[in-house]
């Protein structure tokens, strides 16, 4: 008769870590906190003007405020009913950029009309949620900021249909360094690259026409026109931007829209020899009182990133040479890297007018499921729009969550703040879900949205065609 063996405390020990560790449990994952009552919604205070600090000159940058898209607001939004619509029109973004790209890559120029998406009546958010303050002839504009668009537009007088701003819209008649731009020019000819559509012109000898539409159904209609543009005292003479005369959207109090893409009409691309075709930012929260900084030009001392800034190339491609394009070689769940083999080989866009990161189904599934095996113990609430992952969280102060870390060519991490990670839907945290969603098909292209790009340091060098990532607690001072 064969004799039982005798085994110590501390080898059983060891086994049954072996098999937890094998098992896939992750008692000991990568963790953050969590602060669910920091997080909910506290009483909004009507912003007393939408225009911010004048921006300053600083070791050979320009340093501008940034701010959540409400502080233009004057109007109280029900917390649940403003998150519900601002994730419609995150979508209806996403679809709209997911089919800019389809045409760009197929070789199809876009007609106006395909564009258009119907605007609801009466609805007065939108997506694109950070805002800048830059002068603009002798009068200072607050407009969006969004890395997705190219053309810089305000509104003008005088408007044949304009939506409610705070303070007074652009004049070009009473600015004596105002020019119209004319149809015959080269300038007017780059139209088509910086918004989708071509120009309308009537003769060579009249001003050149512009239509821009955005994925949410907004859109600008007016001149392209030429004026001078100032950043901490730094001007810029003859900035070519949309004289807007036809406007309707989802701009909120604000003057326009900043276009920050990559295209010869760009903020960027018109200010390079100045700023060196480099510019970052540092998004806030939307807590009250929370500001992020706009950087123009390539000063590292005035950051104030807390981690290394790691840089990663832009993926070339010249079908889609206005985005800002990156090779996502794996994403890290709570120390657990997911298996998808979608991984580098296909480009994600990072973009600072999408809120949500959408990931293709394939890898979506994997961190969703990774996820929900990490955080456990919670009562599971329902979906949410485009988020399929909630928990409630009621009564919890605050909770562990697993880390999630996107990492590219080159070795660059985005460490993905810890606000940045859950979303909260109910104010007593009853419907609190994963900050993530899938795309539709497994073709589209993945896109890192504003809401994960919280807290960090992000470059975006155009000319060495790299863009570097460095955690930041965001702040203005």
């Amino acid at each position: 008769m064969a004799r039982a063996m005798a085994f110590s405390p501390f080898f059983l020990f060891l086994v049954s870590l072996y098999l937890i560790i094998a098992n896939g449990v992750h008692s000991f994952g990568e963790k953050k906190t969590f602060k669910v009552q920091n997080l909910q919604a506290k009483p909004q205070l009507a912003p007393l003007g939408c225009l911010l600090p004048e921006s300053r000159r600083e070791k050979g940058a320009v340093v501008m405020e940034m701010k959540d898209r409400d502080h233009c607001s004057t109007k109280k939004h029900d917390w649940n009913r403003r998150l519900q619509k601002q994730l419609v029109f995150d979508n209806l973004r996403v679809r709209w950029m997911q089919n800019r790209i389809r045409k760009l890559v197929s070789g199809r120029i876009e007609d106006v009309s395909e564009t258009q998406v119907p605007l609801t009546s009466g609805i007065v958010l939108q997506t694109l949620n950070y805002i800048v303050t830059m002068g603009l002839g002798s009068q200072n504009m607050t407009v969006i900021v969004d890395t997705g668009s190219d053309l810089t537009w305000v509104q003008c007088e005088p408007c044949k249909a304009c939506y409610d701003q705070q303070g007074p819209l652009f004049k070009p008649s009473t600015s004596p360094s105002y020019q119209s731009v004319l149809c015959d020019s080269t300038t007017c000819q780059s139209l088509l690259s910086a918004t989708g559509n071509s120009e309308t012109c009537e003769n060579n000898a009249s001003p050149c026409s512009y239509i821009v539409n955005y994925g949410d159904g907004s859109y600008s209609n007016g001149e392209l026109g030429m004026e001078n543009l100032s950043f901490g005292g730094i001007p810029i003479n003859n900035f070519v931007f949309g004289c807007g005369k036809n406007n309707k959207g989802l701009f909120g109090g604000t003057s326009g829209l900043m276009g920050l893409g990559r295209s010869k009409l760009s903020v960027i691309s018109q200010t390079d020899s100045i700023f060196g075709g480099v510019f970052s930012y540092c998004l806030p929260t939307t807590d009250d009182g929370a500001s992020g900084s706009l950087v123009m030009g390539n000063e590292s001392s005035v950051f104030k990133n807390v981690t290394p800034i790691a840089y990663t190339r832009m993926i070339p491609n010249p079908q889609l040479s206005t985005f800002y394009v990156l090779n996502l070689t794996g994403i890290n769940v709570g120390g657990v890297a997911l298996q998808a083999s979608s991984f580098g080989n296909h480009g994600v866009i990072i973009d600072s007018g999408t809120v949500i990161t959408r990931l293709v189904p394939s890898v979506y599934k994997a961190l969703q499921a990774e996820f929900s095996k990490q955080f456990t113990g919670f009562l599971s609430a329902p979906g949410f729009s485009i988020l399929d992952t909630c928990y409630n969280l009621t009564g919890y102060q605050d909770v562990n969550i697993p880390t999630i870390r996107m990492y590219f060519e080159d070795n660059a991490e985005l460490n993905v703040d810890v606000t940045g990670i859950l979303y909260v839907v109910k104010e007593d945290a009853s419907q609190v879900c994963l900050a993530l969603a899938s795309l539709s098909d497994e073709y589209e292209m993945s896109i890192i949205g504003n809401y994960q790009q919280r807290n960090q340091r992000i470059v975006y060098d155009i000319k060495q065609s790299k863009v570097g990532f460095g955690g930041e607690p965001c702040g203005f001072s």
